[in-house]
C-alpha cells in the first residue's frame, strides 16, 4: 500500500529542491524520496547491533587502567569548583 505526504515549503526552498532534481534528471517527488530514504539510512547506523559491534572490538583491546577508586575521585575532584582561585 502506498501513502501520500504532504510537505509544505516556502517557495524558494522548494524550487530550491526542484533545481536539484532537474540537475540529477529525476522528478522533484523522486529526489524527496530517495533523499528521505537516504536520510533514514544513515540514521539506522546508530542501531543496537552497530553499538555492541562497536563495544566488542573496542573491548578487544588491552590498555592499562589505573584503580577504579582513584579514577572515580579524580573525576569528582574535577567536578569540584577550583579551590585555588
Amino acid at each position: 500500500m502506498t501513502k501520500r505526504l504532504q510537505v509544505i515549503f516556502e517557495d524558494e526552498e522548494l524550487r530550491e529542491f526542484q533545481r536539484l532534481a532537474k540537475r540529477r534528471r529525476m522528478t522533484t517527488a523522486e529526489w524527496v524520496r530517495q533523499s528521505l530514504r537516504s536520510a533514514r539510512d544513515a540514521d539506522a547506523g546508530h542501531d543496537i547491533g552497530s553499538k555492541l559491534a562497536a563495544i566488542r572490538a573496542a573491548s578487544a583491546h588491552a590498555f592499562p587502567a589505573g584503580d577504579i577508586g582513584h579514577m572515580l575521585g579524580e573525576i569528582e575532584r574535577g567536578y569540584a569548583p577550583d579551590s585555588r582561585s
